[in-house]
């Protein structure tokens, strides 16, 4: 961490994006590292006094439990600057006044994001300007690639900070050392021992209000297209010689380079389905189709598997298997690694038990290691055991971590432009069968587990 001040240039800063999640997670960032000076700059097209500004950064703050002296400190360093970001010369204006150790956060949405890329290759930022983009990096492989190549026309790719929130969320950081830190699993991490993997993101969240934007995306894009792919390339990475950001990402980026869909059948890998109205602890949850800004002829899925294989000698033969959904009545946030059954059990045992696991919760943040043993009673009967260990809290919120690594210009933890190019070209053929209809769109009621039926996770 360097003594000198940065500015956070925040495009889009009256959003929603801004209020809920870069703000306090600066706040949590703040108040783990009392030292880091930073200077807020909050643009956007729409009118904002100064003191709207000012009282929107201290509550985020305060939420964030930063001492009062420290917020008083900052908000009264920082500026509210309305500006059209896709006019040139307000644009240039707004950089004029930041300083030259600059990271300009784009909370903006992805089509607007392009547009400003092009408009700062003309004013030629200042260098050492690190540029921080939310998802989606594109709409599609080939828009992708054109938001790459403009990327790099204005900064190089070091400087270019690609963000997955979910790389910040403390179980993710800690599957890293549970891989590479640990004497035990190191050497079983491969298909010599694993039988199959399944990363589930369930919530019992449905999206009242909120269906609007997710029309648009679905689950595939939403969840798998991005988080738990990445969560996938750690996974299954090889082992880094160091932490050094070029070398974990070019390894993860290796990892998506050999993942395609299970049987290279993207239509017979994946599963979709949409929820009915139903009940969720105590709540009546209405039809998705019912909701506002919902077009029913779009067949936007609200749930979304797809199992994927890695054509690489670690991991042929494993099934990975990526699901996630709104609306389900169990909320599974986990990575669930399936052992393979041991080559030979001495005969006289009079059980079988279920194969052994390794449950990681992703959130709140557990490890669970599921083992054969002696059941209690008969020595010669086994059972399943459970050793659990909780994971420590995290120290400060998602975008905490997220923003301490920009501001340090350190980017091992968001996604370099091949990955982002490849997590497209894994999904693309599904999206592909789903509009030829090769995928039948299934439907499960809100509360329940999700659909039931051949192929889906239960």
């Amino acid at each position: 961490m360097t003594d000198q001040s940065t500015t956070l240039l925040i495009l889009g800063a009256s959003g929603d994006l801004t209020r809920r999640l870069l703000l306090p997670g600066l706040g949590t960032l703040l108040r783990e590292e009392p030292d880091r000076k930073v200077h807020v700059v909050g643009a956007d097209r729409v009118e904002m006094s100064q003191e709207d500004w000012v009282t929107r950064v201290r509550d985020a703050l305060t939420e964030a439990e930063l001492e009062e002296a420290r917020i008083d400190r900052l908000v009264s360093d920082t500026t509210y600057r309305q500006t059209d970001a896709l006019d040139q010369e307000q644009l240039s204006d707004l950089l004029d006044c930041c300083g030259r150790s600059l990271v300009i956060y784009f909370a903006l949405p992805p089509s607007v994001t392009v547009k400003v890329c092009a408009l700062l290759e003309k004013i030629h930022v200042p260098r050492g300007t690190r540029l921080a983009l939310e998802k989606p990096f594109g709409n599609d492989l080939e828009s992708a690639r054109e938001l790459n190549a403009q990327l790099l026309r204005v900064v190089p790719e070091e400087d270019i900070f690609r963000i997955d929130h979910f790389l910040g969320v403390n179980t993710i950081l800690n599957l890293v050392g549970i891989r590479f830190a640990n004497r035990l699993l190191q050497p079983i991490w491969s298909n010599e021992h694993i039988d199959k993997v399944e990363i589930w993101y369930d919530e019992d969240l449905a999206l009242e209000g909120r269906a609007g934007y997710y029309d648009h995306a679905g689950a595939l894009l939403d969840m798998l297209q991005s988080h738990l792919l990445e969560i996938l390339a750690f996974f299954a990475m090889e082992a880094p010689a160091t932490m050094h950001e070029k070398e974990v990402r070019s390894l993860k980026a290796q990892a998506l380079r050999a993942t395609h869909a299970w049987g290279h059948d993207p239509a017979a890998a994946s599963r979709r389905a949409r929820y009915t109205a139903g009940e969720i602890n105590g709540r009546q949850i209405p039809d998705y189709v019912a909701e506002d800004g919902v077009d029913p002829e779009r067949a936007t899925e609200t749930l979304a598997q797809l199992t994927v294989q890695l054509d690489n000698a670690r991991w042929a033969g494993v099934p990975f298997t990526l699901r996630s959904g709104k609306a389900i009545g169990t909320a599974r946030k986990e990575i669930v690694v399936t052992f393979k059954e041991p080559a030979h059990v001495p005969s006289g045992f009079t059980q079988n038990p279920a194969p052994d696991r390794l449950v990681l919760e992703i959130k709140p943040g557990a490890v669970t290691l599921d083992l054969s043993m002696n059941a209690e009673g008969d020595p010669f009967e086994l059972e399943q055991k459970e050793l659990t260990a909780e994971l420590g809290k995290a120290r400060m919120l998602p975008y905490g971590e997220v923003l301490g690594a920009i501001l340090d210009g350190n980017p091992l933890m968001t996604i370099r432009g091949d990955e982002a190019e490849e997590l497209w070209r894994i999904v693309e053929p599904v999206l592909a069968a789903w509009k030829a209809d090769e995928v039948a769109l299934e439907e499960y009621a809100a509360g329940s587990e999700g659909p039931e039926g051949d192929g889906w996770l239960q």
